[in-house]
């Protein structure tokens, strides 16, 4: 027996949701990595690791929470909880390894490229994991054409935005990439969907499906397990927010001691030093200024 796949049961609510969570985590993952390219006083494998789990959080946020419109008439879904978990770790460790790799060997076009097709991997793979974690009374099935191209938009789009981010700098191309990595994170969700038929079996009575599965709803079972996510990726929001490069947009550091500058005048001039930050990923083993020799003589 067929079983009917509603993607929309919310409307356009859940897919203007996860397009949301899907460009606001991209904004704030890029970020990271350009932040560690652009500046070498960063820690670079601290701004590495933020950019990777805020995009993997990102990518497995947009699937659940387009999840929460899904229905199948006439059946509960229910989720495996270990390979919900296992969906949000692949989407980590994937989109960190391109992360790493365009952070410590450049933004060539190789490495560009390479880390692209990983990103794109982790959304595919994301996708697909989570939805072997569905627990229903059917078995799912994929029309390979549609799987296929969900494999290439998310793998294009996401490209795509890395060669944006990582080559062009100011606030157009960071929304241009933001914007991108979104379609790739939900339009590779919508159109796997797309891809996706259900075959019932058994019995669907609803005393059947009332004792397999109580009266939970697809909302009361997934937004819970959103918290922990949305929880970070404001967490990283902030972090992010706080960046004085961010501040700066253009990337001019040199305008972030104006004042030391002043201050300095009518004293022998000293080698230039690198400008310190607040930035929480800044090292502080160099203080400014402390072993300077005294003034007035």
């Amino acid at each position: 027996m067929q079983g009917t796949v509603d993607g929309f049961a919310y409307g356009a609510v859940t897919p203007a949701a996860s397009y949301l969570a899907a460009g606001v985590s991209s904004a704030l993952g890029l970020r990271c990595v350009v932040r560690s390219l652009h500046n070498r006083q960063s820690w670079k494998p601290g701004w590495l690791a933020l950019g990777a789990a805020t995009i993997g959080c990102g990518i497995w946020t947009m699937h659940f929470v387009a999840m929460v419109g899904f229905r199948i008439q006439g059946i509960p879904i229910d989720y495996d909880l270990r390979l919900t978990s296992l969906s949000l770790a692949m989407a980590i460790v994937t989109a960190g390894v391109g992360d790493f790799a365009v952070g410590y060997r450049g933004a060539t076009p190789v490495t560009l490229t390479a880390a692209g097709v990983l990103t794109g991997l982790a959304v595919v793979g994301t996708h697909y994991t989570g939805m072997a974690a569905l627990e229903l009374n059917g078995t799912l099935k994929y029309d390979s054409l549609m799987v296929v191209a969900s494999v290439v938009l998310a793998v294009t789009a996401a490209t795509a935005a890395l060669w944006t981010a990582a080559s062009y700098r100011g606030f157009p191309a960071a929304l241009g990439a933001s914007l991108l990595m979104g379609v790739a994170l939900t339009g590779t969700h919508y159109t796997g969907m797309a891809a996706l038929s259900v075959h019932l079996r058994g019995a669907t009575d609803a005393s059947y499906m009332s004792g397999l599965y109580g009266n939970s709803s697809p909302a009361s079972i997934l937004l819970p397990l959103l918290i922990g996510p949305v929880v970070f990726l404001i967490l990283s929001g902030v972090v992010v927010m706080f960046d004085p490069q961010l501040v700066l947009g253009d990337g001019d550091w040199s305008r972030a001691t104006p004042r030391r500058r002043r201050n300095t005048a009518g004293v022998p001039e000293r080698p230039a030093q690198p400008p310190q930050t607040a930035s929480l990923f800044e090292p502080r083993d160099q203080p400014v200024g402390r072993h300077a020799g005294p003034r007035g003589h």
